[in-house]
Parts: C-alpha cells; sequence; structure tokens
C-alpha cells in the first residue's frame, strides 16, 4: 500500500467513526444505528442519522439527513466535491440521492445484503445514469455491522421479555 492509499484510508476511518457516533445517537433515540458525514475538502460539512421511527417519515435515512444538509450548508444541490461517508450500504432511494446529488466518493461500512444498492442486492452505480460516484465498500465493515447486530439482538431480547410479561 502507498504511502497515499495509507492516509487515505487512515482518513477514512476517521470519518467513518464520526458517522458511527451518529449511528450511537440513532440508537440511543431507539433507531436503527445508521449514521452519515459528508466532508468537503477534509471538513465535515454535515451529518445526518436514522429518524424513521421518531419522525414517522420513511424518507429520514442518515443519507438524505446528511445531504439535505450539505446542500444547505453550501448552498446548492450539487455535491459534486463532497465525500459521503455512511455506517451502512445504502438503500435504493439513498443510492439514487448519492447520484442525484453528484456526491463524488461514497464510503460505507457495513454491506446490506437485503437492500444494499451499491453492490450487495443490486448496484445502481453501474447503470447508465449520467454521474458515477467513487466506491469505497467496507470501510470499519466489521464494527459497523456489529453495531447493527447488537442492536437488533437487544430490540429481539426486549420483545421477548415483553412477551413473556404480557403471559405472566
Amino acid at each position: 500500500m502507498t504511502e497515499e492509499n495509507v492516509a487515505t484510508a487512515s482518513r477514512d476511518e476517521a470519518f467513518m467513526r464520526l458517522a458511527m457516533e451518529q449511528a450511537k445517537l440513532a440508537a440511543a433515540e431507539g433507531e436503527v444505528p445508521v449514521g452519515a458525514v459528508v466532508v468537503k475538502d477534509g471538513e465535515v460539512i454535515a451529518v445526518g442519522r436514522n429518524r424513521r421511527e421518531t419522525g414517522k417519515n420513511a424518507l429520514a435515512h442518515a443519507e438524505l439527513e446528511a445531504i439535505d444538509s450539505a446542500c444547505r450548508a453550501l448552498g446548492g444541490w450539487r455535491l459534486w466535491q463532497c465525500d459521503l461517508y455512511v455506517t451502512l450500504e445504502p438503500c435504493p432511494m439513498c443510492t439514487g440521492a448519492i447520484i442525484n446529488a453528484r456526491i463524488r466518493r461514497l464510503v460505507y461500512g457495513a454491506s446490506d445484503y437485503k437492500a444494499g444498492s451499491c453492490g450487495s442486492v443490486v448496484n445502481l452505480f453501474e447503470l447508465p445514469y449520467n454521474h458515477k460516484p467513487e466506491k469505497v465498500a467496507g470501510c470499519l465493515g466489521d464494527e459497523c455491522g456489529e453495531m447493527l447486530t447488537e442492536f437488533f439482538r437487544s430490540l429481539r431480547r426486549r420483545r421477548k421479555d415483553e412477551v413473556g410479561k404480557m403471559r405472566i
């Protein structure tokens, strides 16, 4: 690995850890722990986290919140100089937003074998759209995946405990 590649990987991990902090905030709110960070010129421009349950809104994904905030912060919808870091591989809706916002580079952690649209289920970046972001998959993937696994494990335990209490 070249010195430049090592520096890029280190920078990617630092920004992914910021996305993971957003995911932890989402989990603390009872949301699926997904976090996102938009970066331009090495500086965080916007953050987002999953808020579908608290907002009662199917569109309240971490990526969309971060992209929306970045557009407002930068005063435009074209984010061609920005990188997006997200803890979970984006779904079709978020992948479409990444393409439409002209995100330069997507870095994601855990793969999503149920809805991932950047390679796991389908790769929308391979279709003949007018923009093709660079993609880096698996950055801190094990840690991001473990956060999701633990969240769902805990959720199943709580539901099981609630059902058990109802029977008493």
